[in-house]
């Protein structure tokens, strides 16, 4: 089990140490802005401009990405219930909390694995979308541990499973006959 302690201490390192940025104001309103806006507002505003602009060409890319995220949310709940891996702000007395979490348990993070999910999605569908949604995703995910709300390896976690879910929605759907 020392290799478990080890991990575990280098998680809250590394947690403890990207807080640290939370002490200089810009990284607070930017890391809180991200996070915010990656509980599923920039998402919608990006499936909506997609319908807006492309019309029913954009329809099966909005059908993956809301298929993917629901497969998401419900796996990354139960996963929470399951693991019920404390916060690290509940934990550690040390860490900045500059936006409450959305609920009790850390790992993996959902946030990531949205924003993973819907730019892997995005990108398959429309690629000139890359230089919004990859930058985005990635504030999103250093949000989360910038803010003390998870450890990296719930970040690492969300995001891949963010991707497995994607890919193989982006998949099923290719293989139907259903471009993305």
């Amino acid at each position: 089990m020392a290799w478990i302690d080890t991990l575990a201490r280098l998680d809250l390192d590394a947690t403890a140490g990207s807080n640290r940025a939370n002490q200089q104001r810009v990284c607070r309103v930017v890391f809180a802005w991200a996070s915010r806006l990656g509980d599923g507002w920039f998402w919608y505003a990006l499936a909506t401009a997609l319908l807006l602009v492309e019309g029913f060409a954009a329809v099966p890319a909005v059908v993956v990405m809301a298929v993917a995220g629901g497969v998401g949310t419900a796996l990354y709940a139960l996963l929470k219930r399951g693991i019920r891996r404390p916060r690290p702000c509940a934990v550690h007395a040390g860490l900045i909390l500059t936006v409450a979490p959305l609920d009790r348990f850390s790992f993996p993070s959902g946030h990531t694995l949205h924003a993973i999910a819907f730019s892997v999605v995005a990108t398959a569908h429309a690629p000139q979308l890359a230089w919004v949604v990859w930058p985005f995703a990635g504030l999103v995910a250093l949000s989360r541990l910038v803010l003390g709300l998870h450890y990296p390896s719930d970040v690492l976690a969300g995001g891949a499973l963010g991707a497995t879910l994607a890919w193989a929605a982006v998949a099923i759907a290719a293989a139907a006959g259903v471009p993305v």
